[in-house]
């Protein structure tokens, strides 16, 4: 694992219980339905980030999803084991996605990609099409702005990570995909730019 992975996995274990705490779980529901609406009654969705396991995981589950979960922070996925426990979470780094071609029919990453250097979200954003089956449906968001650094979040270290919302837009096309809507939308006092695509057919 690399510094920076460190730092964050660390920093999530140590304010996990504080960060969920404080944080509005009910601020993205409308994307979550959205999502919800264009899979399948069927769908195994992979939860990138999946933290504490609320909301996603734990949305997805009570609409009747098979749901994977993975994250760096295992006390993030102890609770997320207590908070949703008919879903299945595994400690993995988003970087180094361990699962075969085609094996997902959605993809969710919210407030997760900006913890990971951006240099690296092109390959990242490969190999969620890759996992993907045909007509998967992919939903992320990330900060409009380009930026990187270090910040005091919770009390402990954090790392973000940023390009500008275009050049986000420009690599998951660039990966492949399709791209059914994106904007820049205030959740809960924040903006971040989110993006709907789908893997369409070749």
């Amino acid at each position: 694992m690399d510094e920076i992975s460190k730092i964050v996995e660390q920093g999530y274990n140590k304010i996990a219980e504080d960060y969920y705490s404080h944080r509005n779980l009910n601020k993205f529901n409308i994307e979550l339905e959205r999502f919800a609406s264009l899979i399948s009654n069927d769908a195994h969705v992979l939860d990138v980030g999946c933290g504490g396991g609320i909301p996603t995981a734990k949305f997805l589950v009570n609409k009747g999803f098979t749901v994977t979960g993975i994250d760096l922070s295992e006390t993030m996925l102890n609770l997320a084991r207590k908070n949703v426990p008919t879903a299945e979470f595994v400690k993995m780094d988003m970087n180094k996605l361990e699962f075969n071609e085609n094996t997902f029919d959605g993809i969710i990453s919210v407030y997760t990609l900006f913890h990971v250097p951006k240099e690296n979200h092109f390959e990242i954003f490969k190999k969620f099409f890759k996992v993907l089956k045909p007509e998967g449906i992919l939903l992320i968001n990330t900060g409009i702005s380009e930026s990187e650094g270090m910040s005091n979040f919770f009390g402990v270290p954090m790392f973000w990570s940023n390009f500008k919302h275009k050049t986000t837009l420009d690599l998951i096309k660039k990966a492949g995909f399709s791209i059914i809507s994106e904007a820049m939308l205030e959740r809960g006092g924040e903006y971040q730019y989110w993006v709907f695509g789908i893997k369409t057919k070749t």
